[in-house]
């Protein structure tokens, strides 16, 4: 070959790499297109209303496939909690939208009367309460059941985000400020939850007081020491209660005693290591069949790796981490103190108790016995979640520009059917005040 050629051959060969670089620029472009998105106005909003109705109707249908067996044999109606269920959802969802118009000085003032209904309830529960599976959770008022622990969980969040809210628009707050009366009313709340034997709960309430202390900017010492006594006030409460300590060794080795303390740990197992990639299919699952107890409410999310496999678990973790996500993002773009306060605390409860459900099920915690948020069974958990998570959508329209968007998009259906009703001019009047 002649230097000439040799040469034109150097020079060629610079252009081979331009078509190695479009999948990165490809790559550039979906991630400008993806940071777009996320800055128009009404961006938190909608992750907040989209990931929470993707949850609930997963929940729904998951709740039918893992509860139609066991609901044939003790009701003789494979819809038996379904329907529950979905009488749930269809209060839940008008709480939910009732709370996205609420003005943000609505939920400042809630927090005291929840708070002392809460505390009143929890005590009525330890009397007069319905004891199940060695804890006394619940309430029972004809065909309906509460469990007051659900409610405090909101109680605690908006009354220690209204406690520290007010200290923090006085100036710096000292430590002594902070845990004065946050922790004694925490306490009170714990108390009694862990009375009733809720171990599960307690935990969600203890990290709804972490993250209202987080964001308030508390010490690292002072973290420490909370935590010191928690986990002592932990070792303690488990070696009173033999069940506790079963739970706890179930946890370490469930496979040493696979028919007795760590026989739903096993059979959970089971259940995700069956699905594979894609799952056994809708309504396929196996361990539905008097194997997995508890599987339309603690190990829901068993039956759900069992039926869609690793890619429905994935959907459900990426729903919740976009959940959490839009949650913080209200938090940091909001100029005000308790919205960013009760939405971290709301997170850290919505989120927080996903992966406390999660990790249970795939053996890397113990089992607490609490459900997994909007996909579990459970009226009573599911309508203070719903209600959070409408708070946090009314949060959301407070962004910068999210007004805006919403005069701009036009009204929306509920003000088109009162304007069809003849109720238009109300609308148009609350419009201008």
């Amino acid at each position: 070959m002649s230097t000439a050629t040799g040469e034109r051959a150097e020079r060629a060969e610079p252009a081979r790499p331009a078509a190695t670089q479009q999948p990165s620029t490809w790559a550039r472009e979906r991630l400008g297109t993806l940071k777009e998105l996320l800055d128009k106005p009404l961006a938190t909003y909608y992750l907040i209303l989209g990931c929470s109705l993707l949850l609930l109707a997963l929940g729904l249908m998951m709740v039918l496939s893992a509860s139609s067996i066991e609901a044939m044999q003790e009701t003789g109606n494979p819809f038996y909690w379904f329907i529950k269920q979905s009488l749930s959802a269809a209060v839940g969802l008008p709480i939910m939208w009732f709370f996205t118009q609420l003005p943000y000085r609505f939920f400042r003032w809630m927090g005291y009367p929840l708070m002392a209904l809460s505390i009143i309830a929890l005590v009525l529960v330890l009397f007069i309460g319905s004891s199940e599976l060695g804890a006394q959770r619940w309430i029972y008022f004809g065909p309906f059941t509460v469990q007051p622990s659900e409610p405090a969980k909101l109680g605690l969040a908006l009354w220690g985000a209204d406690l520290l809210a007010r200290r923090v628009r006085k100036g710096r707050i000292e430590w002594r400020q902070m845990l004065i009366p946050l922790l004694p009313g925490t306490a009170i709340l714990a108390i009694l939850v862990m009375l009733g034997s809720d171990l599960g709960t307690t935990l969600v309430l203890f990290l709804i007081f972490l993250a209202l202390l987080w964001v308030v900017g508390a010490p690292v010492k002072l973290f420490g020491g909370i935590l010191s006594l928690a986990v002592l006030a932990a070792v303690i409460m488990i070696t009173v209660e033999p069940y506790r300590l079963a739970r706890v060794g179930a946890f370490l080795d469930p496979w040493a005693d696979a028919q007795g303390a760590g026989y739903q740990a096993v059979q959970g197992q089971i259940a995700m290591g069956s699905g594979g990639w894609f799952g056994l299919g809708l309504g396929s699952s196996r361990q539905k069949w008097d194997w997995l107890p508890h599987g339309e409410s603690d190990f829901i999310f068993a039956i759900l790796g069992e039926e869609l496999g690793l890619m429905g678990t994935l959907l459900v973790v990426a729903l919740f981490g976009l959940l959490g996500y839009a949650g913080l993002r209200v938090a940091s773009r909001v100029n005000d103190a308790f919205v960013r306060l009760v939405s971290v605390a709301v997170v850290a409860w919505v989120v927080g108790q996903a992966i406390v459900n999660m990790g249970a099920v795939l053996g890397v915690l113990p089992i607490t016995g609490i459900p997994l948020p909007l996909v579990s069974y459970g009226g009573s958990a599911l309508l203070p979640t719903l209600a959070a998570l409408g708070m946090l959508l009314s949060f959301a329209k407070r962004e910068p520009g999210a007004r805006e968007a919403l005069a701009a998009r036009g009204p929306g259906p509920a003000v088109r059917a009162l304007s069809w009703l003849g109720l238009g001019g109300m609308t148009r009047g609350r419009g201008r005040r």
